[in-house]
C-alpha cells in the first residue's frame, strides 16, 4: 500500500511539474529539456559500462558504487520528467554520489575471510560475502548447482 501512495504522489508531481514548467517554457522548450535529458541519460549509461568492466577487473568496491549510483542517474535522466531529471542530475555529483556511498557503506558489515592453507602478509585484507564454497563444490560440475550440461567442457573448468 505504501508503494501505490509513493508512486500516485510522484506522479501528481510529475503531472503537476509538466503543467507548470512547460507553462513557462513552453511546448518545444519542454520536448528539449526531456529529450535532451533522456539522451544524456543514454550517453551516461552507454559508457557506464566500460567502467563497470574495469572495476570488476580491479576489484575496486569504490568504482562499482559510484558506477552503479551514476547508472542510476542516468536512468532517472532516461525516465520523462522533471523530477526524475532533477534527482538524476543531482545523482551525477560527485560529492552527493560519495555521501550516498559514506551512508550506505557505514551499514554494510564485511568479514575478513582466509582459506585453509593460505598464508596472509600483514596487510592483506579481503572483503567477503560469507559464502561457503570449498574447492571440492567449485569443481563439481555433475551437482545441481552446474545446472544442464551438454558437450565438452567450456575450457573455463579443470577437468
Amino acid at each position: 500500500m505504501r508503494g501505490l501512495i509513493v508512486f500516485v504522489a510522484w506522479s501528481l508531481i510529475e503531472i503537476s511539474l509538466f503543467v507548470t514548467l512547460g507553462s513557462w517554457i513552453g511546448l518545444l522548450g519542454t520536448l528539449v529539456v526531456i529529450g535532451g535529458s533522456g539522451f544524456a541519460g543514454v550517453m551516461i549509461l552507454r559508457g557506464q559500462g566500460t567502467r563497470l568492466g574495469q572495476a570488476i577487473r580491479g576489484n575496486a568496491a569504490g568504482l562499482l558504487a559510484h558506477s552503479g549510483l551514476t547508472s542510476i542517474a542516468a536512468v532517472l535522466l532516461i525516465m520523462p520528467g522533471f523530477l526524475t531529471d532533477m534527482l538524476g542530475a543531482v545523482l551525477l555529483v560527485p560529492m552527493v554520489r560519495q555521501a550516498i556511498i559514506n551512508r550506505v557503506g557505514s551499514r554494510i558489515r564485511t568479514a575478513t575471510v582466509q582459506t585453509p592453507g593460505q598464508t596472509r602478509r600483514s596487510g592483506d585484507v579481503v572483503d567477503a560475502v560469507a559464502i561457503d564454497l570449498t574447492a571440492e563444490r567449485l569443481h563439481d560440475t555433475t551437482g545441481p548447482a552446474a545446472g544442464p550440461r551438454s558437450g565438452p567442457p567450456s575450457g573455463w573448468t579443470k577437468p
